[in-house]
């Protein structure tokens, strides 16, 4: 019998959906996979009902229904500083998982090069493979994840063809500053390197800290691809509506590959979510101080249970040290914990090229009540069965 594609061999399912259904098995609290379990603004379902019962329902544009680029283009032109033009500048896709796939097919030959920051978010590991890209990674040295200038610059000296930029960074947290993102934009430039970035998060910021904008930059603009979804900033990680913000001759081509990956984004959800993008400035304040209280919430349940974690700078996920439990296997740990303890959290190593086994990913984009559930759970790891367990290895 005929087999299959020689690239499906090189990566793996998505451990933090494994996590997910390994969770749902054992009626754990999710802290896996990063989706809330709070609806999403009530004004934003109002529309949904009216959508429901008058459209549309047939297909959009396929790079986007008009009004949902306008306001797009406004929502993003303000808070990026830049005058973006919903016609040429656009393209609205089926997430931002699809828009990162589009974007690499959309600058990427097989064989280029793509700098890649590690960890990094799992799906960037698959992209390449998929899109034929040798993949270069810098690591990011914790407990704050900062890069080294010279290892960076070194990677660029292999002459890639794209970096991939995850800011504020999914599974560290991790907010570049300013002065990071010149010092990367100054090696963009002189090695004319595409930008990629994924700033789902962007409004997701914990101060000190300030997410700036990589497209916003001086000279930036004509080198950055940047992408990002409706999902996390208005809690609608099920409606799948990501985009790609980007200059014309990359728009050009991402509508193509666009078009014959996926045709369009849901029209229906596209009509509603106007309704969002119109929100004030006030609802991104108040997202932030959500998210704010959720953070110290979750990281007081971390101490109260004695567990060692680097404080994120932005997104909602928290990087935990396990090196006390003293498995070999973070994948191990992590699927006990589910058993036995009734939490789930993410293996360190899917987001890792480097071997490292001893970090965990929890994520509190979760009610408040959850939380307290998932914290009176985690004390277990204190109890009698852990310390057993300890003794018997």
């Amino acid at each position: 019998m005929a087999g299959v594609s020689e690239r499906t061999k090189v990566f793996s399912e998505s451990m933090i959906r494994r996590m997910t259904r390994y969770a749902n098995q054992f009626n754990a609290v999710n802290l896996s996979q990063g989706f809330p379990d709070f609806d999403p603004p009530s004004e934003l379902q109002e529309a949904l009902k009216t959508v429901a019962s008058q459209g549309p329902h047939q297909y959009a544009i396929t790079w986007g229904a008009p009004n949902f680029r306008v306001a797009l283009a406004r929502k993003q032109g303000r808070f990026m500083g830049i005058p973006i033009d919903p016609e040429s500048n656009i393209v609205v896709t089926c997430g931002s998982t699809e828009a990162m796939m589009t974007a690499m097919m959309s600058v990427i030959n097989p064989g280029d090069k793509v700098v890649v920051f590690s960890p990094f978010y799992e799906n960037y590991g698959a992209d390449a493979v998929l899109t034929g890209a040798e993949p270069i990674y810098v690591p990011l040295k914790p407990p704050q994840f900062d890069f080294d200038r010279k290892v960076l610059r070194a990677a660029f000296e292999k002459r890639p063809k794209a970096l991939i930029l995850c800011n504020p960074g999914n599974p560290t947290g991790k907010v570049f500053s300013r002065d990071e993102l010149l010092e990367i934009a100054a090696l963009a430039a002189e090695f004319d390197v595409w930008v990629i970035t994924d700033e789902v998060y962007e409004h997701i910021v914990y101060p000190p800290n300030k997410h700036t904008y990589f497209a916003s930059l001086p000279g930036m603009f004509d080198r950055t691809i940047s992408c990002s979804s409706l999902s996390k900033t208005y809690s609608i990680t099920g409606w799948r509506l990501g985009y790609i913000i980007a200059p014309l001759k990359v728009i050009e081509a991402a509508r193509k590959v666009h078009d014959f990956l996926t045709v369009g984004a849901p029209a229906p959800l596209q009509e509603a979510a106007v309704t969002a993008l119109l929100f004030p400035d006030k609802y991104y304040d108040e997202l932030q101080a959500l998210y704010l209280r959720k953070k110290d919430l979750f990281l007081e349940i971390l101490d109260s249970v004695g567990l060692k974690y680097t404080v994120p700078q932005g997104a909602y996920y928290v990087m935990v040290d396990i090196s006390e439990f003293q498995f070999d296997s973070d994948i191990d740990f992590c699927e006990w914990m589910i058993r036995e303890v009734g939490v789930a959290a993410v293996p360190g190593s899917s987001f890792f090229r480097e071997d490292i086994r001893h970090l965990i990913r929890f994520h509190f984009a979760k009610k408040e009540e959850t939380l307290q559930e998932a914290g009176k759970r985690l004390l277990k790891l204190r109890g009698k069965s852990v310390s057993e367990r300890l003794r018997h290895r």
